[in-house]
């Protein structure tokens, strides 16, 4: 009697990943429609000046054409900033030569920024604010590259006085290696599909690190990027805390390229660890209810206990239909990304890899975040070092207390 109710329970919840790829292909077909329709309600005509604030450490692949990418903007007025740790950066030439491929661009390196947080990236956009000579504020990360139209797409929502911050969906360029091609055949989708069907439920209420865009007045009333100093994900932060005061989050009508490094499948598996780690800190929720999503093992155990192969076959099939509808439709035809294109057919795969590391993150707190370590606790970054040394205070305490 208990296998027999065990069997009807993995059958019945088996079939909700297959009911949220539905969901998720609804959504994203309605706003791709939408955006290549030209339906948007949003004013192509509005263009105020621009400060476009990037904090950068460190070299990225192909770093001088992303960046290069945003000096070359159809956009009447619009500055660059740029902030490093130290000038000993190897990034740091390469904004040089961009200022004076580009001298009439308005384009601005700045080294040093007080140490607010732990979030060194954060601390950074802390200078930028206070050095930009615009009230729109575009933020990006440095592996980033952008098309012509950029800007306008971003800055024209900002019309409406009811729109408090602007964000965008990315497609992805890489270098050809496995463990690129794994994390950007799904990454793309995945943020996609998550978004969206956010959009049709409660509206986008975060932000996404390819684009953050906000004005200095809305900024000022969260706080400004101080309050962020020591969150980790500081992009879900800023569009959460502005969506909290009324205003909508938008998103902007062309995604961005993500360049994505030569990454190997160990590489790959920390990028996506890092990820899920900071999702359990900051949507513990979120994370937890992600279990309903996992479309493969669902499929993998339906399979296992169903009374019948015609059944098995049933639920085999529909899984790998509906995935494959998903990274077709959403990636490829609604993003136009051309990995997802090329290797759609990897999304089981890619579902294997993300089942696993979910897993993992429930035993993990520590992550490597541009070449430094640090501990999540309840979304807040902790410099490894500081980490250990709070450790060993806490054992030290506990020891004197075993001892009286």
């Amino acid at each position: 009697m208990g296998f027999w109710l065990i069997r009807d329970a993995v059958l019945v919840l088996a079939l909700g990943p297959f009911i949220y790829y539905a969901l998720t292909l609804w959504a994203g077909i309605l706003h791709f429609r939408r955006k290549k329709q030209g339906l948007s309600s949003t004013r192509s005509d509005y263009t105020p000046p621009v400060s476009i604030l990037k904090p950068v450490r460190g070299l990225d692949r192909e770093a001088y054409e992303n960046f290069a990418s945003f000096c070359r903007l159809d956009y009447p007025e619009y500055e660059i900033l740029f902030c490093v740790s130290d000038e000993d950066d190897p990034v740091v030439p390469v904004i040089e030569k961009l200022q004076q491929d580009f001298p009439n661009r308005g384009i601005r390196l700045f080294v040093g920024a007080p140490g607010i947080g732990a979030s060194s990236k954060v601390n950074k956009l802390c200078r930028l604010v206070e050095e930009a000579n615009h009230e729109l504020l575009v933020i990006s990360d440095s592996d980033v590259r952008v098309e012509a139209n950029y800007l306008r797409d971003v800055a024209a929502p900002f019309a409406d006085p009811k729109i408090g911050a602007v964000t965008v969906f990315f497609r992805s360029l890489i270098p050809g290696s496995f463990g690129a091609t794994l994390d950007a055949s799904g990454s793309a989708v995945e943020f996609t599909t998550s978004a969206l069907l956010a959009e049709k439920l409660e509206g986008i209420r975060f932000t996404l690190g390819a684009t953050m865009a906000t004005t200095k007045e809305r900024l000022a009333e969260i706080g400004g990027f101080r309050e962020l100093a020591n969150r980790y994900v500081d992009d879900f932060e800023l569009g959460n805390r502005i969506a909290a005061r009324g205003y909508r989050v938008e998103l902007a009508s062309t995604p961005v390229w993500m360049v994505y490094p030569r990454e190997t499948l160990s590489e790959f598996v920390r990028h996506e660890l890092r990820w899920i780690i900071g999702l359990r800190n900051v949507r513990p929720g979120g994370h937890a209810a992600m279990v309903f999503t996992f479309g493969l093992l669902w499929t993998i155990l339906a399979a296992a206990v169903s009374p019948s192969v015609t059944l098995a076959g049933l639920y085999v099939t529909s899984y790998l239909v509906l995935r494959g509808a998903v990274y077709l439709t959403l990636g490829a035809w609604g993003l136009q990304d051309p990995v997802a294109r090329r290797a759609w057919w990897l999304a089981p795969l890619r579902d294997a890899a993300s089942v696993a590391v979910w897993l993992f993150s429930f035993f993990s707190d520590r992550i490597c975040w541009r070449g430094l370590e640090f501990q999540v606790k309840r979304g807040l970054l902790i410099p490894a070092r500081a980490a250990a040394i709070s450790s060993a205070k806490r054992q030290r305490r506990t020891g004197e207390v075993l001892e009286q």
